[in-house]
């Protein structure tokens, strides 16, 4: 049974840090496509940042390149934080090969965590 469990979640001023963490169990995060997703009250979720063993380098997406950092093990370092990344995070895992798919969108994913509240204000 996979389990994902996010944490690190907190509130900030904004251009502050958080690091989130996902812990995993049923799943090995090294063999697995995993990303990091968010969503704000009212939006649709959006893919953060991802990792695919054997593709290279972590996909980010355009809003928060450059200052999201997503390391091997799945912490996302979030730098520069500004009030619009304001979200539930949500931590995703696939169940089979990447194949040719993106990523960084939700219906590329079979499991989820519950979340992590990250509020930044002005």
């Amino acid at each position: 049974q996979v389990q994902l469990v996010e944490s690190g979640g907190g509130s900030v001023q904004a251009g502050g840090s958080l690091r989130l963490a996902c812990a995993a169990s049923g799943v090995t995060s090294s063999r697995r496509c995993m990303g990091w997703f968010r969503q704000a009250p009212g939006k649709e979720r959006e893919g953060v940042a991802a990792i695919c063993p054997g593709r290279g380098s972590p996909y980010y997406d355009h809003s928060v390149k450059g200052r999201f950092t997503l390391s091997q093990d799945m912490a996302l370092q979030m730098d520069s934080l500004k009030p619009e990344d304001t979200a539930m995070y949500y931590c995703a895992a696939r169940r089979g090969p990447a194949g040719d798919g993106n990523p960084l969108v939700h219906w590329f994913y079979n499991y989820w965590g519950q979340g992590t509240q990250v509020t930044v204000s002005s």
